[in-house]
């Protein structure tokens, strides 16, 4: 069997390692050599007719990246995403054409909203017969135009390795994003010298570093002249690797600290400075803070309707600094005193030496006021409520975990009550909102920290679960000790809370009580642990027999309450500092 080189692999950063053999090789096995050259990892990948090439070529080479046979498409794209997150590398994603194509465009467009950067390698049918409605043809470019930073379709064999090299630099470069590359099967079967460039050209592409110097002079100004200041960090923060930098700069000033959904991790919760999460279901301290503050410094954040809320009701006091690698998010929701383009961490490194201690007590204690008049907490009353599983979790942990959740109820109580402490260990999908996120996110995950003594906790709603749980398949046949938590209410249960507290008790098909599989049993059909647990005195020996096994996920169904809902809460269309606190809540029923 003749074996290709193998390059190395690329030890970060933006430089790949380059690669040059005269021999002619195919495309599909360009594509391969290619991403040896590009230092991936894992490839997340289903084969279909328009890629044979590329896995007839897989089985020859046996490259030193890894592919993972997911078990559907969406699961592949959450899956890099899931491995980009907990990495900070590039996630990348292997499919045929038509279904396998559009079967990533829910990941495809989540990544998008939440700047993730993964490239997905998607087939295509012959050159010749693009437009002529072939098997399997799509239009992929076309469908994911709006929902990808960049995408190419490769003509031309001689071109394949260059644009590989240019969708992983857009990928992760700037404000990260996903890239497709659309590979016909004709440009497949060609073939043409490997030749891996160690450099970009892009001409039309450009990305913002330092910031301008006077802007973050001015900024420095206003942070020394405020009274009541704010630092307010998304998830950019994390993305441009300055949390290090943004935990400096709020210690030195003794600014107060508030994040986004994303943000969480940005800065330790566990520090007295913290605030927790600000927005629809933030803490009310944070919000009474926003409210109430006369200067917002915006760190990566982009101002979404989740955390403003009625908009010209929101933080009407302050003036707002807004740091932004993205020149389209600047001023795009709301009007800021002091934007300064550029990388985050640079815009950092140079405005911390130009600030000093500021006496900010009374602000911190004005704060600490509101933190006391409605805490993060629940009482306990014999009842299983899914915060007790969270807090449990968190002791278990030590907050030492990454854990990565699914969308509705479980997220919002996983963001409030876990108090993460630790960057890049809080993964969810924000923007888009993608229910069975979570399962196929922490397989990414779990792959991207083998060899780390760190658990995954993936943390599901029943409801979300079931839409990508066939992946469970993947995480037991590579022995991932995945911790899974499904939090059971039996409902779909975020919409059942609106149903209740603004739709008359309606509940629409949203009952899963007849319609919800045995979760247990379904884990034992994967090949994965099953464990139940409906009372509260047996989470924790729940947990523990889930910690002592770490030769295959462990799935822990916690059969919750049905009524529990998610408080704080801001209604839709009203203001931030009109949050409702409680279930029966005075102003609600006003």
């Amino acid at each position: 069997m003749t074996t290709a080189t193998h390059f190395p692999l690329n030890a970060g950063g933006d430089g790949a390692a380059p690669g040059h053999d005269p021999t002619p090789v195919s495309g599909a096995e360009i594509l391969i050599r290619s991403l040896e050259a590009e230092g991936v990892e894992y490839v997340f990948g289903h084969p279909g007719g328009a890629v044979i090439k590329i896995y007839d070529e897989m089985h020859r080479i046996q490259p030193s990246w890894e592919h993972i046979l997911v078990r559907h498409e969406q699961g592949g794209t959450h899956a890099a995403e899931g491995y980009a997150k907990a990495t900070g590398k590039v996630g990348t994603v292997l499919v045929t054409s038509g279904p396998g194509a559009t079967n990533c465009v829910t990941g495809i467009a989540d990544a998008f909203m939440d700047s993730v950067p993964i490239v997905v390698f998607t087939g295509q049918v012959p050159t010749a017969l693009i437009g002529n409605d072939a098997f399997q043809e799509c239009d992929t470019i076309g469908v994911t135009r709006s929902i990808t930073k960049h995408s190419f379709l490769v003509r031309d064999v001689a071109d394949l390795a260059s644009t590989v090299r240019a969708a992983y630099h857009i990928a992760r470069t700037g404000r990260p994003g996903p890239v497709v590359v659309d590979l016909p099967k004709d440009v497949l079967l060609a073939t043409a010298p490997f030749h891996y460039p160690d450099e970009v050209a892009l001409p039309g592409y450009s990305y913002v570093g330092k910031g301008n110097r006077e802007q973050i002079e001015r900024a420095a100004e206003m942070i020394m002249a405020s009274e009541k200041p704010l630092l307010y960090v998304g998830g950019g923060t994390i993305n441009s690797g300055a949390t290090k930098e943004l935990t400096a700069l709020a210690r030195k000033t003794g600014i107060p600290v508030t994040t986004t959904l994303h943000g969480l991790g940005a800065f330790p919760e566990t520090d007295p400075l913290s605030v927790g999460m600000l927005g629809m279901h933030g803490t009310w301290y944070a919000n009474q803070a926003v409210q109430n503050s006369d200067l917002l410094i915006a760190v990566g954040a982009r101002f979404d309707d989740r955390v403003t809320g009625k908009l010209d009701a929101w933080a009407p006091q302050a003036k707002i600094i807004h740091i932004d690698i993205d020149p389209a998010c600047i001023s795009k929701n709301v009007p800021v005193d002091c934007p300064i383009l550029g990388d985050v961490r640079l815009v950092l490194e140079e405005l911390e030496p130009l600030l000093s201690a500021k006496d900010t007590s009374a602000w911190l204690a004005r704060i600490d006021g509101w933190r006391e008049d409605c805490p993060m907490d629940f009482v306990p009353d014999g009842k299983l409520r899914p915060q007790q599983i969270i807090q449990a979790l968190r002791e278990k942990t030590g907050g030492d975990a990454v854990v990565v959740t699914d969308v509705g109820q479980n997220q919002m109580w996983a963001a409030q009550f876990f108090s993460y402490a630790r960057t890049r260990s809080h993964i969810t999908s924000g923007g888009l909102g993608t229910m069975g996120f979570s399962l196929p996110a922490a397989m990414g995950a779990a792959f991207g920290m083998r060899g780390q003594d760190v658990p995954v906790i993936s943390i599901n709603g029943d409801g979300g679960f079931l839409m990508n749980s066939q992946e469970l398949g993947v995480c037991a046949a590579h022995g991932l000790p995945l911790k899974i938590v499904i939090l059971n209410n039996s409902f779909l249960g975020m919409v059942r809370q609106w149903q209740e507290l603004f739709h008359d008790e309606r509940y629409s098909h949203t009952d899963l009580t007849t319609t919800n599989p045995d979760f247990v049993a379904l884990a034992k059909a994967y090949r994965c642990e099953g464990l139940r647990c409906d009372k509260p005195e047996d989470v924790q020996a729940t947990i523990d027999k889930a910690w002592e096994i770490n030769d295959r996920p462990v799935l822990m169904e916690f059969q919750v309450i049905t009524e529990e809902m998610v408080f704080p809460m801001v209604p839709a269309g009203a203001a931030t500092d009109d949050m409702i606190t409680q279930r029966f809540d005075p102003e609600l029923s006003a």
